[in-house]
């Protein structure tokens, strides 16, 4: 994997799924292998599984149930998928359309940040980190620069959802 584990975790709370998509076209052979052997079940079922069991793992991170991922990201899947063939879960219900536009815009809206409020915002709302840590982390003198920072580019992003704001690069303001 090319990002860290904590960035992947942090993407796709902001909706982005990239990661989900290539897990899928890397492992859904093995995965359909595993299913046969397991549960006698065909490919296109066994594909089906898996595109569920990531939605669902999707749905766990953006909600806040996953807040660490998992140590062996593969185990921890095939271990929901099985749970849900026990549990005769039906097939996932994909995001309304609505739900769906919402989150890219939002993805857009957030990318469209600088890099250093991307930053300031996802060591506070992704990763829980308080301000002092959150302002070491990023240089700042004390818990106060660090708690402004963090007001100044949520606003930026409030701003570009209302439509607003114009993005900018650079340093944070």
């Amino acid at each position: 994997m090319s990002t860290p584990l904590a960035e992947t975790l942090t993407q796709l709370r902001i909706g982005n799924q990239k990661f989900l998509i290539d897990f899928y076209q890397r492992s859904r052979h093995l995965f359909a292998r595993w299913a046969q052997r397991k549960h006698r079940l065909p490919p296109d079922k066994a594909h089906g599984l898996l595109q569920d069991t990531l939605l669902d793992f999707y749905d766990h991170v953006a909600d806040g149930r996953i807040t660490r991922m998992p140590e062996d990201l593969r185990a921890y899947l095939y271990g929901m998928a099985q749970e849900r063939i026990a549990a005769q879960v039906p097939a996932h219900q994909p995001l309304p359309a609505a739900e769906a536009s919402r989150r890219q815009r939002l993805l857009a809206q957030f990318n469209q940040l600088s890099t250093d409020c991307q930053q300031v915002l996802t060591y506070f709302y992704f990763r829980g980190y308080h301000f002092e840590k959150m302002g070491g982390k990023m240089g700042f003198p004390n818990a106060t620069v660090a708690r402004r920072q963090k007001s100044t580019c949520l606003r930026k992003l409030y701003d570009l959802v209302r439509g607003g704001y114009e993005p900018i690069t650079g340093e944070v303001a």
